[in-house]
């Protein structure tokens, strides 16, 4: 490996891991570009390691929001259940579509990334205004089908979930920023792994 390929990674390393000690994100939108354009790898595989990625990334700064109590999992445990189930699924059929078309879908992806960040660049948020449940079993419903919708996509384009997760949290749970944060890089973690073990199965995951 060359010496700028190095660079290259390590590049591509400080920006993954940036983004997810931040705002708890996934560093897919960085790593799977990088994989497929610099190095030429095809799109199954640089999602396979990209969720490899991911699950480093996460733990890494969920150890020291844990450390700093900024965690709170029983409230959002029915996210982790539906992300998990549906990574599981998603990495599944991702297994048996082209990769040009996984190409497709991830590109797909990005540009709505893109155009939401876009939209929301501006527009601060309330988390007093987010969404108020008559029970908590339909609050433990919605946070379940939030989840396992989460873990589809998690599972088909390699995307952790943290962003989507981190909103859930705000709006369903209310929880403060910070824990929040915490919260939604634990469950970025347990879905990314979900979905990488879904991709190992396949031999999607470069190791190396």
């Amino acid at each position: 490996m060359s010496i700028l390929a190095i660079i290259e990674i390590i590049c591509v390393g400080l920006v993954t891991g940036t983004i997810t000690s931040l705002i708890g994100a996934s560093g897919v939108t960085v790593v799977v570009p990088a994989l497929t354009l610099l190095f030429g790898i095809n799109s199954h595989l640089a999602i396979g390691t990209s969720l490899l990625v991911d699950v480093i990334t996460s733990i890494a700064v969920s150890i020291d929001y844990i450390k700093h109590k900024n965690v709170r999992l029983q409230a959002s445990i029915w996210i982790t259940v539906g992300s998990i189930i549906g990574a599981q699924l998603g990495s599944h059929r991702a297994g048996i579509i082209s990769d040009t078309k996984l190409s497709c879908i991830f590109a797909i992806m990005l540009i709505i990334s893109g155009i939401s960040t876009l939209r929301k660049k501006n527009n601060s948020f309330d988390p007093n205004k987010g969404v108020h449940f008559k029970s908590k079993l339909a609050q433990m419903l919605a946070l379940l089908g939030l989840g396992f919708g989460i873990g589809i996509i998690s599972g088909l384009v390699g995307a952790g979930g943290g962003v989507m997760v981190l909103l859930t949290i705000i709006f369903i749970l209310h929880y403060p920023m910070h824990q929040a944060v915490g919260t939604s890089t634990v469950i970025m973690a347990i879905t990314a792994l979900s979905s990488l073990l879904g991709y190992a199965r396949q031999g999607n995951v470069d190791w190396k």
